[in-house]
């Protein structure tokens, strides 16, 4: 028995035909939109990519970009094939082609909603990669007369400007790292020269940080050396006064805007996936499919038809797709059963029925 049979005229059939045609268009713009999402993403990323390690954080933005893609092929075929099936003679060419097509339909707005949930599950992934490449970025901020590090120094400049922080987990990450060139060292100087002799690594160690750390909205001078020292600036306490400098670490900051981003992109994506699953349109297809292969069963191209979702109720469907499993790949196997002969392969008899044929004598000279 047939599952949710529903009878349709053919104003009904050309009706939903027209319905799924606008739904589809609506898909294909969905899908330019998920492309969009993507490429922003990437962008984005790859603005900052000097300050990021190696990793796998482009496959969100590359799943999206890929799912748009899909979306729009898949979509504009569905669009073209709703648009032919309100002909019943145009059926016949995607005849084959529908089934397939829901299938593939349900399993791209899966991929949909996989790209959502990714949006939401790449922040460890994100934080671990901000954390190394800043890392090894405040590293070679000195390094501005080595190739290949030159730029570092002003894109961690530009990056504490514009996003208001300062080292990786806050200002104390300059402390730990000599980020003045030994060029502009006095090793005249017996401070810098103590100070190099008293590192083991001979670095030149300070508490202090780069000018990009200072906030311009403080009232008073930037104090960006010998922060904790209190002595050295004028009624100056570094344990109780907020100081002039941004104290939250750039690996935050960024992060906070990535994830600002990527949940933005996730809420899109799945209100996308919402409208491609709500199974309306392959709902729609599904009852069209079945509608119009009635119709040429019947013959009547201006009659009634039925549409369903299943031809078999629930539990005779999943075991007949269970045995088609079950079944896969013995369609190449031959028949072995005792007592069983082919009558294709039975060439006993090799003479082609031709036994009973009278063998001409020679005749005996005379």
């Amino acid at each position: 028995m047939a599952v949710l049979k529903v009878k349709f005229t053919k104003t009904k059939r050309d009706k939903l035909a027209q319905i799924l045609w606008i739904l589809n268009w609506i898909s294909v713009v969905s899908g330019i939109i998920l492309f969009s999402l993507g490429l922003f993403l990437k962008i984005e990323i790859k603005k900052r990519n000097e300050v990021m390690a190696k990793g796998d954080i482009n496959s969100v933005p590359n799943m999206l970009i890929s799912v748009g893609v899909i979306a729009c092929i898949i979509n504009f075929l569905g669009g073209k094939i709703c648009y032919d099936c309100s002909d019943a003679n145009k059926f016949s060419r995607w005849k084959l082609v529908m089934l397939p097509y829901i299938v593939c339909t349900l399993c791209f707005t899966f991929c949909i909603l996989v790209g959502a949930l990714m949006c939401y599950a790449m922040r460890n992934e994100l934080e671990e990669s901000l954390y190394l490449g800043l890392r090894d970025a405040i590293k070679y901020y000195k390094d501005t007369d080595i190739p290949g590090r030159c730029f570092l120094k002003r894109t961690v400049d530009l990056l504490q400007i514009g996003f208001q922080c300062c080292g990786n987990n806050g200002f104390r990450d300059w402390f730990e790292v000599q980020w003045v060139s030994a060029r502009y060292l006095n090793m005249a100087s017996k401070d810098v020269v103590d100070r190099l002799k008293s590192n083991v690594d001979g670095k030149f160690l300070v508490d202090g940080v780069p000018f990009s750390c200072c906030n311009p909205s403080s009232p008073r001078p930037c104090i960006q050396y010998q922060l904790t020292n209190n002595s050295a600036h004028y009624n100056y306490d570094f344990l109780t006064e907020e100081l002039n400098i941004w104290v939250k670490g750039c690996r935050e900051a960024l992060l906070d805007y990535y994830t600002a981003i990527m949940r933005s992109i996730g809420i899109a994506a799945l209100l996308i996936w919402l409208f491609e699953a709500s199974l309306s349109v392959l709902i729609g297809v599904r009852y069209l499919q079945t509608a119009m292969k009635n119709v040429l069963l019947l013959g009547d191209l201006e009659g009634e038809s039925d549409g369903w979702l299943l031809e078999n109720s629930f539990v005779e469907t999943a075991k007949h797709n269970i045995n088609i499993i079950k079944n896969f790949g013995r369609a190449s196997q031959i028949s072995t059963i005792s007592g069983m002969s082919d009558a294709n392969t039975d060439v006993s008899n090799t003479n082609c029925g031709k036994n009973n044929v009278t063998k001409k004598s020679i005749p005996a000279a005379s």
